[in-house]
């Protein structure tokens, strides 16, 4: 399989771990990490679930691929992500030293891969990473509008209702 379509199938996988994320009332963005053609982890974001500010889909990927290599070194890897990462998960895939990242849709309010900063791709770190943009952002990007959409939808209903 070349390049673009390993991709586009990882990618795929990262969009049904954002949709375990969704069936959760979890904003839904999913991760995968492959290393040597296998996936070694795969997460959702559960910030919701665990109140807990630090569990994005990447970080929680990062953890469990660490684990099942044995290292903190992710050499070897690609990280796939439905959503340009934060600058906090941008800076746990630099100290990883994950070298290839692979995401959907931009994120133009806290993205740090192209769109607010280029962590990844900035000179003065250690480490830098070959980034893939708009590896299938058309449909990442849709269900997180959808998500976001019935969410105002349902805060809309629920003021009418409150207004009655």
């Amino acid at each position: 399989m070349d390049t673009f379509n390993q991709d586009r199938y990882y990618m795929q996988m990262a969009i049904d771990e954002a949709m375990k994320a969704q069936a959760l009332g979890e904003v839904p963005i999913g991760a995968i990490i492959v290393h040597d053609d296998k996936v070694i982890a795969r997460a959702h974001n559960l910030r919701e679930t665990t109140q807990n500010a630090v569990t994005h889909a990447e970080l929680s990927a990062i953890q469990d691929a660490c684990k099942k290599i044995g290292s903190w070194r992710l050499e070897n890897t690609t990280l796939y992500v439905t959503l340009e990462p934060c600058p906090m998960c941008a800076g746990a895939i630099l100290q990883s030293r994950i070298p290839r990242v692979v995401y959907g849709a931009r994120d133009p309010k806290g993205g740090c891969v192209d769109s607010l900063y280029r962590l990844l791709n900035d000179p003065r770190f250690n480490h830098e990473c070959d980034v893939v943009e708009g590896m299938l952002a058309d449909e990442c990007g849709e269900i997180l509008t959808a998500f976001f959409r019935a969410i105002r939808e349902r805060k809309k209903k629920l003021r009418k209702t409150e207004g009655a």
